[in-house]
């Protein structure tokens, strides 16, 4: 009889402790929006133009999109949800305060998009007194 009784026991406690740490953990993952920023330089976007931060903000959305993509895999295993948390949350958070960052940083430099078949811009000399070298 004790036996059972202490079995009993033990067993409800794990099942508290698990309760337990999947409320910790479903409270961590809906903190990502507010915390995000805090896990990214401030001043990193800060002296970029505006084809810098193009090319950022399209780096950056591939990197979140795939880190997406392995949480959401590592999720549909045994005790994914630990595993996704453990392996991939830090990066991800990290990898949308650039973004969010980079994206201030778009819209307080007044940017906008490049149509995808605009011609390169050509380069002209600044001073129109001054030609460039001849080619050899």
């Amino acid at each position: 009889m004790p036996a059972s009784l202490s079995f009993s026991l033990r067993a409800c406690c794990a099942v508290a402790a698990l309760g337990a740490a999947g409320f910790a953990l479903s409270g961590c993952a809906s903190m990502t929006e507010t915390v995000a920023p805090a896990f990214a330089d401030p001043a990193k976007y800060e002296l970029y133009d505006c084809k810098q931060l193009e090319a950022e903000r399209k780096a950056l959305a591939a990197r979140t999109a795939d880190l997406q993509r392995l949480m959401d895999k590592a999720e549909t295993g045994a005790g994914g949800a630990v595993v996704s948390e453990l392996a991939y949350r830090n990066d991800y958070v990290a990898v949308r305060g650039s973004a969010q960052l980079a994206e201030d940083a778009w819209r307080r430099n007044r940017c906008r998009e490049t149509p995808p078949n605009a011609p390169p811009a050509a380069t002209a000399p600044q001073r129109p007194d001054i030609k460039p070298a001849p080619k050899r």
